[in-house]
């Protein structure tokens, strides 16, 4: 799949605009959403995608070998457990495809001059600083129990320049809400594609739409869909109130794994927000991330 198809699938605006789901606003939850553009410019940006397809890799084994190589060289199974809502199998067959095809050293300095490069177009230097620098003095007081792929990013080199810092910065938070997300969602008891449907429907997508990206497949998302029905959480293809109260009880969850972040970032956290909201307009209207809303809500 090129880097074009990619685009033509996920980055184009559809005809008919997407509405944005309504969401939580904890400072948490704000702070992700604002780094999202800019935390994915790793995998979502031309500049990023192309030095990866260079190295022989392609979209989808690019992002999963770029990010799985923050945790060093680790095994198959290592990976599946630390991503988490992927399918088992076909995450584990990915990753030791992408991991054969090129070195950790230049996966990782792929994603970084690709993502720099992207960011470079799009923000002043001191824009770039303004937001990093509090994120990173944050990051930098708060431990990284239980968060594998938070704590192996934060012990790679830092960027030199102030455009590589802010994706760093940016992917720093990413990770580290991600990790907190999955210890919430293994608290739950349920498993991988039921997680999946539970939050692709919460965010007003329709069941197997979103998952199916993460390798879900149709059986076992009807296996999900009817399981959440007899539990009550589904009815006429919507979340009941149950439903909702157990997903919103997984964004309380995760939004309470990041006590730590957000207490760091203190007064400094609104205008990290609204500058990086920004900043994320702009890496949008650029095509360098999806237009869909319900896309930069999920991760």
């Amino acid at each position: 799949m090129s880097y074009d198809d990619i685009v033509a699938a996920f980055i184009e605006p559809p005809a008919t605009p997407i509405p944005a789901p309504t969401l939580p606003t904890s400072p948490a939850r704000r702070l992700r959403d604002a780094v999202e553009p800019i935390a994915t410019q790793g995998w979502w940006s031309r500049q990023a995608a192309e030095r990866v397809q260079a190295l022989g890799l392609g979209f989808f084994d690019g992002y999963v070998w770029g990010r799985a190589a923050a945790l060093g060289q680790p095994s198959a199974a290592a990976v599946v457990a630390t991503f988490g809502v992927f399918e088992p199998a076909l995450l584990g067959r990915v990753y030791l495809h992408g991991s054969s095809q090129c070195s950790r050293d230049d996966v990782l300095a792929a994603r970084e001059q690709g993502a720099t490069a992207s960011l470079e177009q799009l923000v002043t230097a001191d824009t770039a600083e303004a937001i990093s620098a509090p994120i990173l003095a944050a990051i930098g007081s708060i431990d990284g129990l239980g968060r594998p792929l938070f704590s192996g990013l934060r012990e790679l080199p830092m960027p030199s320049t102030p455009h590589g810092r802010l994706w760093r910065a940016a992917e720093l938070v990413r990770e580290h809400r991600g990790d907190g997300h999955l210890g919430a969602c293994v608290a739950t008891g349920l498993d991988m594609v039921t997680i999946n449907v539970l939050t692709e429907m919460w965010l007003g997508y329709a069941p197997g739409e979103y998952s199916a990206t993460r390798g879900c497949l149709p059986g076992a998302v009807d296996r999900a869909t009817e399981q959440m029905h007899e539990r009550g959480w589904l009815d006429d293809g919507a979340l009941t109130p149950e439903g909702r109260r157990v997903r919103d009880e997984i964004e309380v969850a995760t939004d309470r794994s990041q006590d730590a972040l957000v207490s760091a970032l203190g007064d400094r956290l609104d205008d990290v927000v609204e500058r990086a909201d920004v900043v994320s307009a702009k890496v949008i209207a650029a095509r360098a991330f999806p237009h869909d809303p319900r896309k930069r809500a999920a991760g």
